[in-house]
């Protein structure tokens, strides 16, 4: 397809960019400059996370060594479970790294699940999804075990795992998500540098695009966008909160001032965090 011309040239392959200018429109690391001393933080804060003795790591849902989650209960018996699905462009990153988001909700008696997925270009787009479906219903048939109500599982996610969050909330274990700086619409990534590992087929982009897949019934979904990220991250959750909305679907969105593509995962991680609000919120209304 198109997409899979990995030289840059003047002629506009998206919205009026030619590929240097889309390449640039998605790549988040680079718009922000202090990106690896963020994600250096993180890693720093999710391993005294990790290291709480009630935490349970590596929990294997499958085969592939990626499927494992860490669990962070908050110690109340029948929490609601918040399932948190990493970012990196479903091609890095790993779960390890995000255990900082356990702590917000965890304040307000929501247990964590931390999902750890195979990445691109060892499985397609596809597989992914399908390991986070898997992971989903593993959670749900082992809530007992874990301690939580598997009446109330929420699923929540960054960049990639927005678009995952958005894409699995059709999952009949899922209550409600909280897509953040998500991805709605793929044929953008197809057509930039990002699909060099991707390699998205059309079929992929049709059936895996939570913007092309706007359907009854639906979860209630609380999107999330800095106001200071890249102008493409937030067209993508601005057209489709306006496209659910038209459609009657529960779709909300939340615009952070001030907040970049990494800063605002900070308030899904401090108690007092505006993300931790609308997660608050979201499983009040499943209550």
């Amino acid at each position: 397809m198109p997409g899979h011309d990995t030289q840059a040239g003047a002629a506009a392959v998206y919205r009026g960019m030619d590929r240097a200018a889309l390449d640039a429109a998605y790549n988040n690391s680079a718009a922000v400059l202090d990106s690896a001393q963020w994600v250096s933080g993180w890693r720093d804060q999710s391993a005294v996370v990790r290291a709480m003795p009630q935490a349970r790591l590596d929990v294997p849902y499958g085969v592939r060594p990626r499927e494992r989650f860490d669990y962070f209960p908050c110690g109340a018996a029948k929490a609601p479970l918040f399932a948190f699905i990493h970012g990196g462009y479903w091609q890095r990153n790993e779960k390890e790294t995000f255990a900082f988001v356990a702590e917000g909700p965890r304040a307000h008696g929501i247990d964590v699940a931390t999902l750890g997925y195979t990445l691109a270009p060892d499985v397609s787009l596809t597989e992914i999804v399908a390991e986070v479906a898997l992971a989903l219903s593993f959670l749900s048939e082992h809530a007992d075990e874990f301690g939580f109500d598997r009446d109330r599982i929420f699923v929540g996610g960054w960049s990639a795992g927005g678009h995952l969050t958005a894409a699995v909330s059709n999952h009949p274990a899922v209550r409600g998500g909280l897509p953040i700086s998500g991805i709605f619409d793929l044929e953008p990534i197809a057509l930039s540098y990002l699909d060099e590992k991707l390699r998205l087929s059309a079929a992929e982009i049709t059936a895996l695009s939570p913007l092309r897949n706007l359907s009854p019934p639906a979860a209630p979904l609380r999107l999330a966008v800095g106001g200071a990220e890249l102008p493409e991250l937030r067209r993508q959750s601005e057209t489709f909160a306006s496209e659910a909305r038209a459609r009657g679907l529960p779709v909300e969105l939340i615009a952070l001032a001030g907040h970049h593509h990494f800063s605002i995962l900070d308030e899904i991680a401090r108690p007092d965090g505006a993300l931790v609000r609308e997660l608050v919120t979201l499983v009040a209304g499943a209550t």
